[in-house]
Formats: C-alpha cells, structure tokens, sequence
C-alpha cells in the first residue's frame, strides 16, 4: 500500500465519527408487524436477522477496513456475530443526543449507509439494521473495541437494559472491531426458532466468494463437537465459477475472470463452459443476489453475444450469413456477474432486479474489452466456445419445429395425446389436480377411483428421458414430456406461463420401489429445469401409496412404514393371525383401495416438493443426473449406509 494510499485510508477511519450516523425515523411499529422489515417471521425472517449484522462487517470489508467476519451459532439458538472492523462509534450523536452505537441499536435507519459518507458502497437490500434486529430479540449485547477502549451496552427486547459503559481502557490501538450477540424472541418467530445450519453456511460462502480475501468463519456449538468451517477466497468469484462446476466436465481451465471500473462501478464477471446444455448465471448488486436479474445482467449478455459473434466472423470461424443467439453462446456457461454500485436502484416483485442504466453500460465496457483480449490470446478455448454455439444453433432449430407444436393446444387434442390423459371437468385451475402415474395398470386404477370433477390422470410408460443428458431438440422430441407440457398449458422454458397453468395440483404418483424412485427422480429433474415455477410456486407434490395391507377379520389398515407395521402389528391379538399384503406396485391395488390410500382428499398423505435453496439444487441435479460418473459414484459411497430396506 502506497503512502497516499495509507493516508487516505488513516483519514476515512478518522472521519468515521457520529456526524455519519443518519436517523431517518424512529423505530415504531417494528414488534407489531415484523414482517414488513424482515420480509417475514418464517426461517426466512429468523436466517435474516443474521444477514442484517453480518451486512455491517461486509459493508466494513467493501470500506477496506474488516479482513475477519465470525459466525456462532450457540447451544441456545442465539447468534454471536464479530467483525474486526473499524467499530460502531461511540461518541454523541448528534441528532438524538445519545451514543451513536445506542442510536444504531434503537432507531430505525440509523447508520453510516444515509448519505452521512460513512460507506461508499453498502451491502444490504433493506438497510434496516441492528435497531430491527435488536427489536425482534429477547436479548441482545454489543461490544465495541475501538480507538484503545473496549465498550459494552445490552437491550432487552429493543431497550437499553444496560447503558454504554466502558470494560475495558487498556486495549492495544490495533484491536477492533464490533461483536453482537442476539436471540431471537420466540414471541415474533413463532414458526421456529431453530437456526438452519445449511442456509447459514450456504450464504455465508456466497459472500466469501463476492468479497475475494475477506475470511468468513461459522462455528456451529449445538453439539457435543462444535463444527467450524472457513471460508476465505483469494481469487473471489473465480473461486465461485470453479465450487459450481466442481462436479461438471469444464471446456477450458482455470475460469476466465475480469474486473474493472466505470463511472464509479466495479464490475468483476468470471465465466467458464462445460460440455452441460444448460448455462448458469447468478448476479449480485453490492452482495445482493439479484434473483431476478436487472441491467447488470443485460450488459453482462450483450457484450458476451457480440463479441462471440465478432471474434467469429473475423476469423472466418463463423460464416458471413451465420450469427449465434444469445441462448446459444450462453449454452454450458457457467457464469458470476458481480458489480459494487454506490446507488443501486432495484425493481421488480421481490426487489431483486437491478434497475440502473448505469450498470448495463459499465458491464457491457468492462467485460468486453477483456473477453475478447481473451479470444484473441487464446485461439483453442475460443474456438471451443464458438462450435458449441454452433451444435446450439442447429438444436435451437430443430427444437423450434418441436416447440410450435406444443404451444398450439388445439392442434393436440387431448384424447389423442400419447399418454392418454383423462382430464377431469372442471375447469377451474385452484381445485383441479393433475396426477402423472407410472404404468398402464397403475392408470387404469387411478381412472376408474378418481374424483371425475378435480382430478385428471396422465399415465406414463416406464422411465422418461433424462433431460440433464439431453439437447431441447430431443426433449421435446419425447413423446411423454410433450404430453406433460401440453396437458398443463403452462408452456415451458423461458415461455412458461404459472399463470396458464390448467392444474395448481401436479401430483407424482410412482411405486414405492427403486424404479419408482428413479422416474420421480426424472420427472423432478424435468419439473425442476423446464417448469421452475411450479415448484416455487408449491404446486407440485408427491403421493404417499401405502406400503402395507394388514387384516385381521374385518380389521383392515393401510400401513406407510415399517415402523407403524411393527407397531400394528404388535397391538392386534394373536388369532386370527394377521394377514400383511406387501404392496410392489400401484398396479397391486384395485380402483377402490388406491382412491382409499392415495387420491382421496379426506385420507391421503401428500409430500409438497420445496425449493428452499436452487443453487443447492442446481448443484446437486447435476451430479446425481449428469453425465460426470465419479461425483455420483462418491456421494452413493458417502450415503449408502443410510438406506435400509433397499429393494433389488
């Protein structure tokens, strides 16, 4: 580091007093509808407390000035958060006449984040804070080592219980740093209190990942043997490209990276292709996961589908006539778009769509200008990129031919569908449910059971395609997954349509065995990567067929595990002697007995397929249904000792 650069860096901490510390409006209200701050008093809500404090040491470490950020989580279920950052400061705050650090604590929208130039750049879609964070808690206690001294101050549900006092006035100047441990009330986060280790590791990786050389440690102290995990990753995003293709065959090693700077936005993209069909694309504003994409994105694919397609022709890799798409050279990438701006402006239904037109620009300049350096220095992994975009290209055609036909519903009568779906008679999407059953015999049951109003039955021959193998062409050249996509109505893609869709009830129905755990597995895979939203939107389910009939005279019951048949069992009298039907299949079961165990409303047991974490699921889909076989191979290894009862 420059001398400059030390002086400037010495000034800014300097700077870092009570005058940056904004109050925009009190902290009223916050108890009595949570929900408005944090979203929700779900896990969501109660995992976002967490992100609120962890948000100040990252918007510390985008200052320069935090290199640590540790996570506890204690045998209590609260949260231990420390930063070595510069600490909250401690002298009066102007406007409120109190502390800054009691002020942080106790108003809404107080921080260095308003306009008072404490941040430049901040973290964090809400701003709220610790004073929400602090509101929502039974408990909460915050130290501050700073300038020498180390301070102290503690709240009980939001209120100064103890006011700033200092501990400790004999710290060396080069501690510091903020500490705040917290528990959730349980009154506000009725659903639970229980902290999710995964959700929290998976997050705090993300940002390790976005903040290249920041380490992020979580200590999990439930159990007898605390777990602890580090994160720390000198190579940033590039890292992050390399932990998403970790089970994928990539084209080209190590990632292509870029970062620089415009008009005061720093772009950093890292990308990287595979021999998948599908592309990966995750987007961040200042740390946020910008779900729903925004300008960043747009500037982000622009530059890549014109650069490609000029580096191609000059080359004469492409002909004159010939120009990929962008779903073409998106084809297999796996890619990070990461950009710090001082003012992001987000849109769209959950506020994670980056709106400024700023960062379409600045993306677009600053990748450009170094991706195609990189085709140029590197002719091979060029060339591999531009002829995969080609097969692209000549797969996207022959798809269109295949696409038309399932968006023209009428030009595919329902009774002539290959799988002979019998549609039920209402028309009404809320109370029609939609079952997709394994086997002819399996079908002809559930037809004849069924609820002719809110029920209609699609039944599926043997094992559908693997559409994590398979080019669109040859998806929608199968005649099962066509019958699906047309019977739903829903389109599928980039043209599905949660709203056209015919049924808000899509039911798997397989045997309960390893060939009807396979096609589940296929027909998730196929749900999961052409009708997201169906998942998201909880519409999708998977039925609950019994295992077990046992009869004893004119006792019968329907048995769904070994345990409950153990317990049965176990409670009927010794004669007659018990008569148990083990059911192989949903074939074994006449019309009656499936409406009885599987379909009936009043009886049945269904399991809603969740999607609580897609970039886990995007990990895990490809591994377990792709074509790389050595990731599959170890997880079957790891887990094989878990599963009892297989059946061969």
């Amino acid at each position: 580091m420059s001398d400059e650069q030390k002086e400037t860096k010495a000034q800014l901490a300097s700077e870092y007093d009570a005058s940056q510390i904004q109050v925009l409006k009190g902290l009223d209200a916050v108890r009595k509808r949570p929900g408005m701050y944090i979203g929700s008093t779900s896990a969501q809500g109660l995992h976002h407390l967490v992100w609120e404090i962890v948000d100040n040491g990252i918007d510390e470490a985008l200052a320069g000035f935090c290199t640590e950020i540790n996570v506890e989580v204690n045998p209590d279920n609260s949260i231990t958060v420390r930063d070595n950052g510069r600490g909250i400061p401690v002298d009066i705050q102007g406007q409120t006449g109190k502390s800054a650090l009691e002020t942080v604590f106790t108003v809404l929208h107080a921080g260095g984040k308003f306009g008072g130039g404490g941040y430049k750049v901040s973290g964090g879609l809400h701003g709220v804070g610790a004073s929400v964070v602090n509101a929502l808690s039974t408990e909460l206690d915050v130290k501050v080592a700073r300038q020498g001294k180390e301070y102290y101050m503690d709240f009980d549900h939001g209120h100064v219980k103890t006011s700033m006092k200092v501990i400790n006035d004999h710290l060396a100047e080069d501690i510091h740093g903020t500490t705040v441990h917290f528990k959730p009330d349980p009154a506000i986060f009725r659903e639970t209190t229980v902290y999710n280790i995964k959700t929290l590791t998976n997050r705090l990786r993300e940002l390790a990942f976005l903040n290249k050389g920041l380490k992020i440690t979580i200590e999990d102290k439930r159990d007898d043997e605390p777990e602890r995990q580090d994160f720390h990753y000198e190579g940033g995003i590039r890292h992050y490209v390399d932990y998403l293709n970790e089970d994928k065959t990539t084209l080209f090693e190590p990632p292509i990276y870029v970062e620089g700077k415009e008009n005061g936005i720093t772009v950093e993209v890292s990308l990287q292709y595979t021999d998948s069909y599908r592309s990966e694309l995750l987007t961040f504003t200042n740390n946020i996961h910008t779900y729903e994409g925004g300008t960043h994105e747009t500037g982000f694919k622009m530059a890549l589908t014109r650069v490609i397609n000029d580096y191609g022709h000059k080359t004469n890799i492409l002909k004159s006539n010939e120009t990929l798409s962008g779903d073409d050279v998106r084809e297999g990438m796996t890619a990070v778009v990461s950009i710090k701006h001082p003012d992001p402006q987000f849109e769209g239904q959950t506020k994670t769509k980056l709106g400024n037109s700023d960062a379409r620009t600045a993306t677009d300049h600053v990748f450009a200008a170094t991706f195609n350096r990189f085709l140029m220095e590197h002719p091979d992994e060029a060339r591999q990129i531009i002829e995969k975009g080609q097969l692209a290209s000549k797969a996207r055609v022959a798809a269109k031919r295949a696409r038309e036909v399932t968006r023209k519903k009428s030009g595919l009568e329902i009774s002539n569908l290959p799988g002979k779906l019998a549609d039920n008679t209402s028309k009404d999407p809320n109370i029609s449910e939609l079952f997709i059953v394994e086997g002819d015999s399996a079908g002809g049951s559930a037809k004849q059971g069924r609820s002719r109003l809110t029920q209609a039955i699609l039944p599926i021959r043997g094992k559908i395609l693997n559409v994590e193998k398979a080019t669109l062409d040859r998806v929608l050249a199968n005649e099962e997954i066509r019958s699906l996509f047309t019977a739903l109505g829903t389109g599928f893609g980039e043209d599905f349509d949660i709203d056209k869709a015919n049924y808000h009830k899509l039911i798997i129905m397989t045997d309960a065995d390893v060939d009807g755990a396979h096609i589940r597995t296929l027909l998730l895979t196929l749900i999961y990567r052409f009708m997201r939203p169906m998942i998201t939107h909880g519409y999708v389910y998977i039925a609950q067929p019994p295992l077990y009939q046992v009869r004893q005279g004119k006792f019968v019951r329907y048995i769904e595990s070994d345990e409950e048949l153990e317990q049965v069992v176990s409670s009927l009298q010794p004669s007659p002697k018990p008569v148990i039907q083990r059911y192989k299949g949903l074939g074994e079961m006449d019309a009656e007995q499936l409406w009885e165990t599987t379909m009936d409303p009043e009886n049945r047991h269904l399991l809603r397929v969740q999607l609580d974490d897609a970039e886990q699921a995007n990990e895990i889909f490809p591994m377990l249904m792709g074509t790389k076989v050595g990731p599959r191979r170890d997880f079957i290894e790891q887990n094989a000792k878990f599963v009892e009862n297989l059946d061969l």
